[in-house]
Formats: structure tokens, C-alpha cells, sequence
């Protein structure tokens, strides 16, 4: 059952169009996520559906009930929704309680600071409710706040880049902790990013936006190995562009090599048919290119990052255009040598090919 729909919706700043026909299902108890750049629209899409801005054209359904539309509002304190903001938005002069008690209206004081302890053990801080925000961490106040969402029993609970003042070995840890508790309570929940890492680990569904626009809702998977747009190719993940030409809608001849797939060559709306020799771009991931020392191609080492486990290598073909490849750590090559690669790849995505702008005089 969809908790949470999107249809055609359009939300407009004077002249100005934000979102332009967005539309999205959320399944009760999933979780989904709207990542794009800075200025794309993500959090207007969210406070829509927390109440705080209208809606020009299309609706919103909360569990099957009108709640945003051209000629219906409903007020954001009468949708049962939970949002946890960039900046906590904890107050300083309570204690960490009754910062958790503090959107329970209804039940007996009792009542309600049961509920209060019983969201402070969900996030984990059972013995910090005397405490005050002020003498908390980062994490332990993005816990807080988190309790506090949560303690409603909202129907559907929104993450505003919740994560964005924390360090990163820190995002990454609570991301985790995060997702383990929606799914372990069932919640239903829809997360605004920018960071990519970040909807992969929470997110069941991902929704990359571009100006306004929906481009892709997808798994995190499909939006990586089968982008529907050259965007999103670009967005999501590490990859380059390699040029290329079809020979019939399952193979690529590439300088690497000829790819071939079980599936059509995928391309995006611009236009790739499956007429032979048609030049196109295809998209390699780094996990595409293998190091292999036996390998008759050859490529120079440009550039290298250590990642504990492996290296990211840049490397250059002899045509001069780079790719980049994922090697084990233990393969520690230098700036300048020449290393054995092959292509390896099972999704084949190509997009119209996009001639290179020209060098100004």
C-alpha cells in the first residue's frame, strides 16, 4: 500500500518554477530518498509534503488521503508527520526528555514521559535523558532529534539533510544506525541529500533531481548500472565517457575492446538506435576496467587515490582519453607506468555521442 504519492506536482515561486510534474509512490514502510545538487528542488519537494509550501498544480496522498492540492491544504500540524531538520532544532533550555516529550499532546504526564524513555532507548541514549542538548555530541544530538520525530508515531517521518553538520566517518556510522532503525520500527520515511553515499546506505528507492525535475526513481542499483539519462550517469557514482560505435544492439566497440551484453544497449531519450556503426558514448564504472597483468592493453597511470582496500587509478589510453579503474591496494603502481587492463563489464550503457566543444583560438 502507497504511503506516500506524488502526481504531476508543481510548485512555483512567482514566475519561478521549482518542481515542475514530479511524481512518486512510497510504499508503507520503505524508505526513500531525493538526492540532487544544491538548487534542484529536493527540499521544496520535502516541506510539500510536510505542509509548509502549496502546490501550483498536482497533489499529494498521505495513506490514501488528499492532504496537498491546488484547492485542498492541510495544515502541517494535522498530517502526522515527523521531520528531523539540517540543524536539530533541539531547545537548549530543556533537558534531553522533555526535548523527546516535547510533541506529545495527548496522554497523562506519565504517559507521556514514558514514551519519551522509550524513544530515548530506540536511539540508544536511555541514560542521557537528564542531560541537556548542550552536552551532548553532534551524533548524540541527531539522535535526539530523531526521538523527537519519532515519538508522535508519525505516518510518515522526513529527514532534511540530517546528517550535513557532522563530520564524515560520523555520517557515515549513523546512516547506517539510521536505516536499522526505521526498518526494525516499520516507519515509513522519505530522506533529502546531496550526498550520494548517504542514499545508498539508508535508502531503498532514490530519486535524483536535476533543476526541478524528477529524472530517475529508482534502487540505488538501476540509478548506478542503468541510468535512464545521461545525468543521472554522471550524478550517480565515478564513471567516465568513452566513445564508441555500435555493431547491432548488443555489442560496443570501444578502444578497450568490444562489449557485448545479453540486454539491448541501453541509451537515454536523446536517441540511440541500434543501427550499425551509429557513434555514442558509453558509460564505464571503475569496477568495468580490470587491472590485468597479462593483458596485451596497455595504459598509463595519471593519477591515484588510496582507499585502504584499493586504489582508484586514472589511467590514459592511447588515444589520450582516461578511465578509471578500481585495483586491489597491494597493486601499488607509480605516476607514469603502464599497467595491463581489460574491460569486464555486464551493463552496457551508451548515450548519443557528444562532440567535444572546440578549443578557442
Amino acid at each position: 500500500m502507497s504511503q506516500l504519492l506524488l502526481e504531476s506536482v508543481r510548485i512555483a515561486y512567482g514566475s519561478t518554477q521549482v518542481v515542475r510534474d514530479l511524481g512518486l509512490v512510497l510504499e508503507s514502510g520503505r524508505i526513500g530518498c531525493l538526492l540532487g545538487p544544491s538548487g534542484c528542488g529536493k527540499t521544496t519537494v520535502l516541506r510539500a509534503i510536510a505542509g509548509f509550501e502549496r502546490l501550483g498544480a498536482g497533489r499529494i496522498e498521505l495513506n490514501g488521503k488528499v492532504v496537498s492540492s491546488v484547492r485542498e491544504h492541510c495544515a502541517p500540524e494535522r498530517r502526522r508527520v515527523g521531520m528531523v531538520f539540517q540543524d536539530f532544532a533541539l531547545f537548549p533550555h530543556l533537558s534531553v526528555a522533555d526535548n523527546v516529550g516535547f510533541g506529545l499532546t495527548t496522554g497523562s504526564r506519565a504517559a507521556r514521559r514514558e514514551r519519551a524513555a522509550e524513544m530515548l532507548a530506540v536511539v540508544g541514549l536511555s541514560d542521557h535523558g537528564n542531560r541537556f542538548p548542550h552536552q551532548l555530541s553532534g551524533g548524540q544530538q541527531q539522535r535526539v532529534a530523531l526521538a523527537r520525530a519519532l515519538a508522535p508515531d508519525p505516518e510518515l517521518l522526513l529527514l532534511d539533510e540530517p546528517f550535513s553538520s557532522l563530520d564524515v566517518e560520523l555520517r557515515s556510522r549513523l546512516a547506517g544506525e539510521l536505516r536499522d532503525i526505521l526498518k526494525s520500527r516499520g516507519i515509513t520515511a522519505m530522506l533529502v541529500t546531496h550526498d550520494q553515499q548517504e542514499a545508498f546506505t539508508i535508502a531503498d528507492e532514490i530519486g535524483v533531481m536535476q533543476g526541478g525535475d524528477l529524472l530517475q526513481w529508482d534502487s540505488a542499483y538501476n540509478l548506478y548500472h542503468r541510468p535512464a539519462s545521461r545525468f543521472v550517469a554522471d550524478f550517480v557514482g565515478q564513471g567516465v565517457f568513452l566513445p564508441g560505435r555500435l555493431r547491432g544492439s548488443n555489442e560496443v566497440e570501444l578502444e578497450l575492446g568490444v562489449l557485448r551484453t545479453a540486454q539491448p544497449v541501453i541509451g537515454d531519450d536523446a536517441g540511440v538506435s541500434s543501427a550499425d556503426n551509429q557513434q555514442v558514448d558509453v558509460l564505464l564504472r571503475p569496477d568495468d576496467v580490470v587491472h590485468d597483468d597479462t593483458a596485451a592493453l596497455r595504459a598509463e597511470v595519471t593519477g591515484k587515490a588510496f582507499r585502504g582496500a584499493e586504489f582508484l587509478y586514472t589511467l590514459k589510453l592511447a588515444s589520450g582519453h582516461r578511465v578509471l579503474s578500481l585495483v586491489p591496494s597491494h597493486h601499488n603502481h607509480a605516476i607514469g607506468e603502464r599497467i595491463g587492463i581489460r574491460l569486464d563489464a555486464d551493463h552496457v550503457i551508451a548515450f548519443r555521442h557528444l562532440q567535444p566543444a572546440a578549443t578557442p583560438a
